[in-house]
């Protein structure tokens, strides 16, 4: 299973009805869901949410749903890491795992453990 990361409001997400489906207004504005993958989620946390503590991660199974990765916009950002894109709202069958997202003392977010990619063990 490949999962890809959505931050959203808590409320939001209460809201949406089991068996529902998840929109986004940039869903209507430019036509997908921002997700970012477990070694990214922060650097568009720090940089659109600053202070909020509201705020959960959806954690979303892309099996039968169009992702593209692509690279962020604005264009002088293009050098950096590409972000998955879900071109369709988010049903709640995928959504496989919800996690608290709160920014830590000093109100920076980290990768939260529950999500974060578990070391490589080599030689074992």
């Amino acid at each position: 299973m490949v999962t890809v990361l959505h931050i959203c409001p808590a409320a939001d997400w209460e809201r949406v009805p089991a068996g529902g489906e998840y929109r986004t207004s940039s869903l209507h504005e430019v036509g997908f869901v921002h997700c970012a993958d477990r070694g990214t989620v922060q650097l568009p946390a720090n940089r659109f949410f600053p202070g909020r503590t509201d705020l959960v991660l959806l954690e979303i199974d892309t099996a039968g749903l169009d992702v593209r990765w692509e690279p962020p916009v604005p264009a002088e950002e293009a050098d950096g890491p590409w972000f998955p894109h879900v071109y369709q709202a988010i049903p709640t069958h995928a959504v496989v795992g919800l996690h608290e997202f709160r920014p830590d003392s000093s109100g920076m977010f980290l990768v939260p453990d529950a999500v974060a990619v578990p070391p490589t063990t080599h030689g074992v």
